[in-house]
């Protein structure tokens, strides 16, 4: 690993064998896990934050949908602000704002603010130890690195257009599902969403230096990954968003409980990634990007079976944990064969823009499905405080979601391809050295020759 230009010093270079190379991983580790403690605890905690603001569903989905739409629109641009004025930099003021949001949050007096405050964060006091430490490691340990090719102008248009157009496209989603889909309020702002996300579009089509380059699109296999992402991370998105509701307020667990619950996913993709990376390396990602949703959907529909009981102990090991083992086992099945999809299908020297795309496709994906799931499945208003109608309402989402990546498993069928092996080499000498890839085979090592002179016995 290296985050030198090439005119940096060479002991500004990293390994992870080294310790500074190690501490930047510790950096990278708990900047990560600050996002990704921070999307589990809202989950099992918007009950509480219902109850404690009397707020609606609606209100819930932009607690959860308020961060996930600046993520989404403001993460490519974020990417090139760090190539440009330096990725450590960058990262720092990330880190210091999402804690002074979690702060936002945590002394936040009713809904309209914390949900203000989500949008410029993710959450609460939890984060605040972890930030204090990440700032601390990264000044002391963490070299600062930029792109020496990045000089053009930022994509400043592109950015507002797609997170205006995300935007109007999930109020218009949320509030038609609330207050109804003739209100004149939600039809305009699905029309701007729509029309805001086409201008994007063109945009970027003639933009110099385009936030989204839609060059990587031409490989069908890039595209046919990212629609297979948007399809399963938003079936994933939707029901996660309503889980933790239907645990604690239909099955009587603690937010603990809830947040426990879901452990057994954590363990199995700490187990099996790797080993499913390994495997499609070997035999192709076709398989297991055809398989994995569709385990990952026989888990959702095992989660419809999820319903009241006398406590979590009546219920986790015959209702939850089936469902949640199989989950987990499908996506472990199918991320790592996904991501190194994606990254396969693009140019080497796009892989990082390939990766931030199909991550941004992933956000996109479950804000869009927390703004819609709930009202197809008939979930509006103070529902999730009534157990039996919200218990109905989850049944019919996770037949939804389930049937979703159902569907993105034929779509893998029919639109992945197992990259093409190499022809076997034809039967000759074949020498002691290797060569680089693009170096012509070497020629074939002569038998050593007996000396000028010398006689055999």
């Amino acid at each position: 690993m290296s985050t030198a230009s090439p005119a940096a010093p060479a002991q500004d270079e990293l390994s992870y064998a080294s310790a500074r190379g190690r501490w930047v991983l510790l950096a990278t580790v708990l900047g990560s896990a600050m996002a990704s403690i921070d999307a589990t605890v809202v989950g099992i905690a918007l009950p509480a934050i219902g109850k404690d603001f009397h707020a609606s569903l609606s209100t819930l989905q932009w607690v959860v949908t308020a961060y996930t739409l600046t993520l989404a629109g403001l993460l490519l641009l974020a990417g090139s602000l760090g190539d440009r004025y330096g990725r450590k930099k960058i990262f720092l003021i990330g880190v210091v704002w999402f804690a002074l949001a979690s702060v936002l949050c945590g002394i936040a007096p009713n809904a309209p603010v914390l949900i203000a405050a989500r949008a410029v964060q993710g959450i609460f006091y939890i984060n605040l130890p972890l930030a204090i430490l990440v700032v601390a490691v990264s000044l002391r340990h963490v070299p600062e690195s930029v792109d020496p090719q990045e000089t053009g102008t930022l994509d400043y248009p592109g950015a507002v257009l797609v997170t205006l157009g995300l935007i109007g496209l999930t109020y218009g989603l949320i509030n038609g599902s609330a207050v109804g889909w003739t209100n004149p309020g939600s039809l305009i702002a699905l029309i701007a969403g729509v029309v805001l996300l086409a201008a994007f579009i063109l945009w970027e089509r003639r933009a110099p230096e385009p936030l989204l380059p839609l060059s990587l699109f031409s490989s069908l296999q890039f595209t046919a990954a990212n629609v297979l992402t948007f399809v399963v991370y938003g079936a994933l998105g939707g029901i996660l968003f309503l889980l933790p509701l239907q645990l604690e307020q239909v099955s009587g667990y603690t937010p603990l409980e809830a947040g426990v619950a879901l452990l057994p996913v954590t363990v199995i993709m700490l187990l099996l990634s790797a080993r499913s990376g390994a495997l499609a390396a070997r035999i192709g990602p076709r398989l297991q990007m055809s398989v994995g949703p569709l385990v990952i959907g026989v888990g959702f529909f095992l989660f419809a079976r999820i319903g009241p009981s006398a406590g979590p102990s009546g219920n986790y090991v015959t209702e939850v944990l089936p469902a949640v083992l199989v989950f987990g086992f499908g996506l472990a099945i199918n991320v790592a064969p996904l991501t190194s999809t994606v990254l396969a299908a693009a140019p080497a020297e796009n892989a990082g823009m390939a990766s931030a795309v199909n991550n941004d496709v992933a956000r996109a994906a479950g804000l869009i499905a927390v703004a819609v799931l709930p009202a197809a499945a008939g979930l509006t208003g103070s529902s999730y405080l009534h157990p039996e109608e919200f218990s109905a309402g989850f049944r019919t989402a996770s037949f939804i979601s389930g049937a979703l990546c159902l569907l993105a498993g034929v779509l893998a069928v029919l639109t992945i391809r197992n990259p093409r092996r190499a022809a076997a080499p034809a039967a000759e000498p074949v020498s002691q050295f290797h060569c680089g890839l693009d170096a012509p085979p070497p020629a074939p090592v002569p038998a050593p020759q007996p000396a000028a002179g010398a006689t055999g016995r």
